[in-house]
């Protein structure tokens, strides 16, 4: 099945960059390029995309707000944004991921990173093992925000201990394949009570899934992180 992208960016020659090495490969192709947040909602809507690449900083709205404007829309649920920054402001990315992006990545990496990481979002995943992203969860996902994540406390109560071991695992930054080790469960189990966890928190993805484990205290900054340690 071949992934379809949509690129956001203000910058022409960014985007032709992007979409010659998009469409290099077998399984992803660019359907479409937005030259500002705006637009990239309205082609999102038009196209319908697998993925979104979505730079924060553009004109007439901004990468943050146009992923909240995608992300709110219930017929765009299968649509997951992946926004790229230069990291000049940490903030603005935790305020991407709470919007529903499912990660973010530096314009600085690699092309085999940044494939790969479409993959892996159009896939359900999350970029959240990075210890980049790790850190900024700790600075600034740790403390809610909204008025409606008062009730998460109770929803967090509703999953079963196996769950919320498996989403304290997820929110630490551990894959699937590392928390089947730890537990010694099956990817395809671990995968079953993740998407649980997230029926039952009303998780978009797997990166708002790891958001509410630390808005509703299931995890802490300070927490000691169990499990094997990954590699990021």
């Amino acid at each position: 099945m071949t992934i379809r992208v949509l690129l956001a960016d203000d910058q022409a020659l960014l985007r032709a960059t992007f979409r010659i090495l998009i469409d290099s490969a077998e399984d992803l192709t660019v359907i479409a390029e937005a030259a500002d947040g705006q637009e990239a909602v309205e082609l999102t809507e038009e196209h319908r995309p697998d993925v979104v690449v979505m730079d924060i900083r553009m004109p007439r709205l901004d990468g943050v707000a146009a992923t909240a404007a995608i992300c709110s829309r219930p017929e765009l649920t299968d649509t997951h944004i992946l926004v790229l920054t230069t990291f000049e402001n940490d903030e603005n990315v935790a305020k991407a991921l709470r919007a529903g992006a499912s990660g973010f990545l530096g314009k600085g990496v690699s092309p085999e990173v940044l494939l790969s990481s479409i993959r892996t979002v159009a896939a359900g995943e999350a970029l959240l093992s990075p210890t980049a992203t790790r850190a900024l969860i700790t600075r600034f996902l740790a403390t809610p925000d909204h008025d409606d994540l008062l009730a998460l406390p109770d929803a967090v109560r509703s999953l079963t201990d196996r769950e919320r071991e498996v989403v304290t695992l997820a929110a630490h930054g551990r894959s699937n394949a590392q928390i089947a080790e730890w537990l010694v469960l099956s990817p395809l189990t671990v995968r079953s009570h993740i998407q649980r966890a997230m029926t039952k928190l009303d998780a978009r993805d797997r990166a708002q899934l790891v958001v509410i484990a630390y808005q509703s205290g299931l995890v802490t900054p300070r927490s000691p992180a169990p499990g094997p340690a990954d590699a990021g």
